[in-house]
């Protein structure tokens, strides 16, 4: 193979990172601590070039052969497709001159060791070459010169072959952790770097540090080990996922709802609804939802905070059954467990059920929820960012619920997303006649015109109902705002739960 001729990695992921997959018949570092994932990739990296009926090399200084059948298994692999060296096979290689030797193989002269790796290279004549790992050499080897020697003396011998070459190295041999030298020697670089949380389970990420001649994706994306192999979930570019779509108003069914926002949010903008809890933000939401699959557009529910089963009884509740839309696939709603994902992953099952199933509806309850998945604020909201971008390039019709800080009080929120945000409702707890009502009312909408005022909200059996404007108010901006009007405009036709 040539230099210009590029191959798979044997990553989907991994691939679409690197655009399309590496230049054949070049160096490449694998690098990343114990526990990253480098044989896992590495593995799927032969695995590929067996699947394409190409001749493949493992070299394992660090682990035997049958430890790395045990990972294979993990995945469901076997390792017999491959040629394998490794230092108990080396005794073959050296017949009775190794039998002779009291020496541990550990203790064999470096130059030894690479002219046995060089003859199972010449014996096999791989197309692909995993070396795993640097760290031996480095022990072996044991001056820091001479360790480099040597690597750019396997470099100059496969340059004269046709191998593409995966070294790996896990970063315990140099002081430093990272070899800027062997980075320079190399054609391109790949980081793998696990993340031990204070809570929940490690997340995984990789970054291309470098990659000779080709213009990759940069940055770092998140990756999980799963049972066959590393799922990589390239970091979202929103600018890259554009589709036509009708630049129109997303009806909610509740004529007086949509009149708030000048006949309903429009298509590819994001609505945020927020409030204190208890006031029926996510029931809005759930009101477009059924509406939109009344209509047969598909939409998925993202919950973080409100178990599925309550969720569905509540609906049900105020009249929206959203069961039988469950049942014909119309609406998916997923339980997540903000713990045990990484924003990676969640913008990427987003993304399938945008351009896999055809979702039209995205709800995400709550921001908690996701704050939860991503604890730095400021990659948050960059992170919350592109994703919004990326549904509006796609036309869909995006609603997050924020809860506020407290049941009752100031209007503060624990995350200030609402300028990312196309439109926002704010819902509002107010006193009048000695009950407790519900106001709702719009502050913003970049879709066009919205009402200014202020309309009474109540959710009951009925369903989802918004009253007259209500003009007479004192302390709106306290959050628990008094009503000092008349009882015209007020809704009293109650129909209890």
């Amino acid at each position: 193979m040539s230099g210009n001729t590029i191959i798979s990695t044997g990553n989907a992921g991994l691939d679409t990172i690197l655009k399309g997959g590496l230049p054949a018949s070049r160096l490449y570092l694998l690098e990343g601590a114990p526990g990253a994932g480098k044989t896992t990739l590495a593995l799927q990296f032969l695995r590929e070039g067996v699947a394409q009926g190409e001749p493949v090399l493992y070299i394992t200084l660090s682990e035997t052969k049958e430890e790395l059948a045990v990972v294979a298994a993990s995945h469901g692999w076997g390792i017999d497709d491959f040629a394998i060296f490794e230092f108990d096979s080396a005794a073959e290689i050296l017949g009775d001159a190794r039998d002779q030797s009291i020496l541990h193989p550990w203790e064999m002269e470096l130059s030894e060791t690479i002219k046995l790796i060089q003859d199972a290279v010449d014996r096999v004549k791989p197309t692909r070459v995993v070396f795993d790992s640097l760290s031996e050499m480095r022990l072996l080897a044991q001056d820091p010169l001479r360790y480099r020697r040597q690597v750019l003396a396997l470099k100059q011998f496969f340059a004269g072959r046709s191998g593409t070459v995966l070294l790996v190295d896990d970063m315990t041999g140099s002081e430093t952790g990272r070899d800027s030298q062997l980075h320079s020697l190399c054609h391109g670089v790949i980081t793998l770097e696990r993340l031990t949380l204070d809570f929940g389970a490690a997340r995984r990420r990789l970054q291309v540090q470098k990659l000779r001649g080709v213009d990759f994706i940069a940055g770092y994306h998140d990756f999980m080990i799963r049972k066959g192999g590393l799922d990589v979930f390239p970091r979202m570019i929103a600018a890259d996922h554009h589709r036509d779509y009708a630049d129109e108003p997303v009806a909610s069914g509740v004529a007086e709802l949509d009149a708030l926002l000048g006949g309903g949010p429009m298509r590819g903008t994001s609505t945020l609804v927020t409030g204190p809890a208890g006031t029926g933000k996510t029931t809005i939401a759930l009101q477009y939802v059924h509406a939109a699959c009344d209509r047969g557009e598909c939409a998925t529910i993202y919950e973080f905070d409100e178990r599925i089963g309550t969720l569905l009884t509540r609906a049900t509740a105020f009249s929206l059954d959203l069961r039988k839309h469950l049942d014909s696939g119309c609406l998916r709603i997923e339980q997540i467990n903000p713990a045990e994902i990484s924003p990676g992953e969640f913008a990427s099952r987003i993304r399938g059920e945008v351009e896999a199933r055809g979702a039209r509806m995205i709800v995400l309850d709550s921001l908690n929820g996701y704050i939860a998945a991503m604890p730095q604020e400021q990659q948050l909201i960059l992170q919350m960012h592109e994703l919004l971008s990326y549904l509006s390039q796609q036309g869909v019709v995006t609603f997050l619920i924020n809860p506020q800080q407290g049941l009752l009080g100031n209007m503060t929120s624990n995350l200030n997303v609402s300028y990312v945000a196309d439109a926002v409702l704010l819902l509002r707890f107010f006193e009048a006649g000695g009950r407790l009502r519900k106001a709702i009312s719009v502050i913003k909408n970049r879709g066009g015109q919205h009402e200014d005022a202020i309309r009474e909200l109540r959710i009951d059996p009925r369903g989802v109902r918004v009253g007259e404007p209500l003009t007479e108010f004192k302390g709106v901006m306290t959050g628990t705002p008094e009503y000092r009007g008349g009882d015209d405009p007020l809704m009293e036709d109650r129909l209890e739960p």
